[in-house]
């Protein structure tokens, strides 16, 4: 048991870095530097704080390191229970991290431009501007498209859960949840840019479900179950 608490409490150091590195590069320094629909304030924003910008590049690239190791421990803890969703569930962390990785390049793209301005001459500063805000939209864009397999690798994760009896069925089915709704939401905003509603806010609330899990594996009482490959019985003579 104490290998398997190991292996838990590994998993979520892990996953808490995810999430408190993820939430100051992504809920902390973008929306404090970036003004949507306002090129110039964005562009006086990061030039006076390039510093913080350049931070939180550097923090969501630790983010997506430490979210492609995650898969590790997990896999390890959940092999037993169902190794084909198991598998499933690194695919998707593997396909999400390089493509949000690189996504990464569009914010480079921008302060480049701004560290350029002056000579770019063919451009004038309302153009330059501009251009830095098509670098930041698209980032958005990229990391919607990102963002479906980050909801997807949640659904395997919340059945592993839900099946090894290592957490509580309850936890299981939110983490479930949770990834649907980030599914819903990358969807919405695609098809519907803008557009909010009651079912909407109720599947954000529902990413919660991943802070939970985390708190679970760093604090819970994990039991005994499916966590464990069974052990074959001397022949008997």
């Amino acid at each position: 048991m104490n290998s398997n608490k190991k292996t838990v409490r590994t998993a979520g150091v892990l996953y808490l870095l995810v999430i408190v590195f993820g939430m100051f590069a992504l809920m902390y320094v973008r929306p404090s530097l970036i003004k949507p629909g306002d090129a110039a304030a964005t562009a006086s924003n990061i030039m006076a704080s390039e510093s913080l910008y350049r931070v939180g590049i550097v923090s969501e690239l630790i983010m997506y390191v430490c979210f492609l190791l995650l898969p590790f421990p997990l896999y390890q803890l959940f092999e037993a229970a169902n190794k084909n969703w198991a598998r499933l569930m690194v695919v998707f962390v593997f396909v999400s991290v390089p493509m949000a990785m690189l996504n990464t390049l569009n914010n480079f793209a921008a302060l480049a431009l701004i560290e350029n301005a002056e000579t770019l001459t063919a451009f004038s500063t309302t153009q330059v501007q501009g251009l830095l805000m098509f670098f930041l939209n698209l980032y958005d864009i990229g990391y919607l498209v990102a963002q479906i397999f980050f909801g997807a690798w949640l659904i395997p994760l919340g059945y592993l859960a839900y099946k090894s009896d290592l957490f509580p069925k309850l936890l299981g089915i939110l983490v479930i949840l949770g990834g649907l709704g980030q599914i819903v939401d990358t969807v919405t905003s695609l098809l519907f840019p803008g557009y909010e509603s009651v079912i909407l806010t109720v599947f954000q609330t529902l990413g919660f479900s991943e802070i939970l899990f985390c708190l679970w594996l760093l604090f819970g009482r994990i039991k005994e179950g499916k966590q464990t490959k069974p052990t074959l019985e001397p022949a008997q003579l």
